[in-house]
């Protein structure tokens, strides 16, 4: 089998560089000076976003160990597992879906794109992180006592192969502008934050702590080179919460750039950008850049989130 040192041509599924656009009503807004917006959100493949460039590699693995399906897990309107599917479609896989909670009523935002692609949905009920992870592993376990070849990528897509795609942005985004200062991320499994940090080093990288994981700061240590002081700004709310904050984040770089963010991830990255500079951790002068990590179908699957406009 491949392992992750050793060498992987990745499965070239998006559009390269994506784009790094300037966001001045934002800047003056917030008192920046420079502030860019890079969008992988427009990165190509299944409705855009991070974990795209992780599936590049995780999914090249199950190619090469000659997987015919692929399991993964997630929220309800997970937007890894969307992805997953996507790419899956894209290289000839097939996809299992564990997703968190019970089937709903309606199937919108994710959920109707996961169908679109021909995943499988098994539906585990209330669990918690660990609980999915043994439901993944126990599916994936009888399918291959099927005779099925089964590969499992992981969680939100975080593994140490799987944060070489964001090694591989930051590479991509020092090409774009060389001399940045301060990337905003938000931080979910961790993948996309440890790709930053060993491409830009971590004084460079401010993540922003979602609360999708019980000790965020672990999982990216887990994934990094060394062991590197990070910048976490933490969670101060459940994970997919609207807060007031998220709210005005949202509404803020809308209404400035005419760019739409998600309530989850996205949101909370420039609520994250926001607080930073109020209290002095970015600087006015600093170029920085606001990663926007997609997420805008899952908006359409969060009726509760229509407080957003309001």
């Amino acid at each position: 089998m491949t392992s992750p040192e050793a060498p992987l041509s990745a499965a070239r599924m998006g559009t390269y560089p994506t784009p790094l656009e300037p966001a001045p009503r934002l800047a003056a807004a917030l008192g920046l000076d420079q502030l860019w917006i890079k969008r992988d959100d427009l990165i190509g493949l299944g409705g855009g976003g991070n974990k795209v460039r992780k599936l590049e590699y995780t999914l090249a693995a199950a190619r090469a160990h000659r997987a015919d399906l692929v399991v993964t897990s997630g929220a309800a309107q997970s937007n890894h597992a969307r992805l997953t599917a996507a790419g899956a479609a894209r290289l000839g896989l097939r996809a299992v879906l564990v997703l968190e909670g019970h089937e709903p009523p309606a199937v919108t935002g994710n959920l109707l794109l996961n169908r679109l692609f021909g995943a499988e949905i098994i539906w585990a009920g209330e669990v918690r992180p660990a609980e999915l992870g043994t439901r993944v592993a126990a599916e994936a376990e009888r399918r291959r006592a099927g005779g099925e070849r089964v590969e499992v990528i992981p969680f939100g897509g975080s593994s140490v192969l799987g944060a070489r795609g964001y090694e591989e942005a930051g590479a991509e985004l020092l090409r774009q502008i060389p001399d940045l200062d301060t990337v905003v991320v938000a931080l979910g499994s961790g993948g996309t934050m440890a790709g930053l940090v060993n491409a830009l080093g971590a004084d460079r990288v401010l993540g922003v702590d979602v609360g999708a994981v019980d000790d965020p700061g672990a999982a990216v240590l887990g994934l990094v080179r060394g062991s590197p002081s990070l910048r976490i700004r933490r969670a101060t709310s459940e994970y997919g919460r609207l807060t007031t904050e998220v709210r005005q984040a949202l509404q803020l770089v809308a209404r400035t750039e005419g760019v739409v963010l998600d309530p989850v991830y996205t949101g909370r990255a420039a609520a994250g950008l926001i607080a930073a500079v109020e209290d002095g951790s970015i600087r006015p002068d600093e170029r920085t850049v606001l990663l926007h990590t997609g997420g805008l179908p899952g908006l359409f699957g969060h009726p509760e989130n229509s407080g957003i406009y309001a």
